[in-house]
C-alpha cells in the first residue's frame, strides 16, 4: 500500500475479505480511503444509496419502518444500513432465523423477529439481504427451500405489504430463493433503482474527497 501511496495516488478504493483493512490501509497511506466492504464489517456507499433511493419515494426516513431480512449475522450491507437508517429516525427490524443473526446484538438499536408474516403488514420498507449459497455448508439452514418458505418473500407474502410499502435488495438476487421473481419486477421494488443511484452516490463521495479540495 505503501508503494502505491508513493505513486501520488488521492484516493485508495478498498474492498476485502478481512474485516477492518480499509481502517489498517488508512493508517499507512496519506490517501483518501474508501471502504467498498470489508468482510463482516461495512459497506458504508451501500448505505448512502439505499437511504438516497428511500428519500426519492418518502420525505423523509423519520419514523419509517423498515424491516432488514435474511442473513444478518454475515451482511456488511445489514450493519451499515442499520446505522444508517436509525441515524436518519427509523425503526428498524431484524428478521431472520436465530441462525443468521449475530451471537450478540448489544448495542443495536433495533427489534428482533423470527415471523416475517408478522412483520411485513406493519413495514414500510422490506429490505432482503441476499441468501449466500456457501451457507448450507455451515449447516445454518436445513435447506434453501425452508428457507424461502419461511422468510422469502413469495407472491402471496408481497400481498402483507401496505400498497406503498418498498421492496429493496442490495444485489445480486437470488430469484426464487429471498425474493420471487415476480415481486422483484414490481413497481413497488426499487432494486434496479439502488443500483442506478449507486453510480450517483459514488461519484458524490469521490467528489467530496477530492473534487471539493477536501482530504
Amino acid at each position: 500500500m505503501q508503494t502505491i501511496d508513493a505513486m501520488g495516488v488521492d484516493a485508495i478504493i478498498v474492498r476485502h475479505a478481512s474485516a477492518g483493512v480499509p481502517w489498517q490501509v488508512a493508517s499507512w497511506v496519506d490517501a483518501s480511503v474508501i471502504n467498498a466492504g470489508d468482510g463482516w464489517h461495512e459497506h458504508p456507499t451501500q448505505a448512502l444509496l439505499d437511504c438516497y433511493t428511500i428519500r426519492e419515494r418518502v420525505s423523509s426516513l423519520a419514523g419509517l419502518r423498515i424491516a432488514i431480512v435474511g442473513d444478518v449475522k454475515h451482511s456488511r450491507v445489514a450493519r451499515s444500513d442499520v446505522l444508517a437508517f436509525t441515524a436518519l429516525g427509523a425503526d428498524v427490524t431484524l428478521v431472520a432465523p436465530p441462525t443468521l443473526l449475530p451471537p450478540s446484538l448489544a448495542g443495536w438499536p433495533v427489534e428482533v423477529s423470527h415471523d416475517v408474516d408478522d412483520v411485513l403488514p406493519k413495514t414500510d420498507v422490506v429490505y432482503l439481504l441476499r441468501m449466500q449459497r456457501e451457507r448450507q455448508t455451515e449447516a445454518l439452514l436445513p435447506s434453501l427451500r425452508e428457507y424461502t418458505a419461511r422468510f422469502g418473500l413469495t407472491r402471496e407474502r408481497a400481498r402483507l405489504l401496505a400498497d406503498d410499502a418498498l421492496v429493496m435488495h442490495p444485489g445480486p438476487m437470488n430469484r426464487g430463493v429471498e425474493i420471487a421473481a415476480e415481486v422483484a419486477d414490481l413497481p413497488r421494488s426499487v432494486i434496479t433503482r439502488q443500483v442506478a443511484n449507486g453510480v450517483a452516490v459514488r461519484m458524490a463521495v469521490l467528489f467530496l474527497l477530492l473534487g471539493a479540495g477536501r482530504r
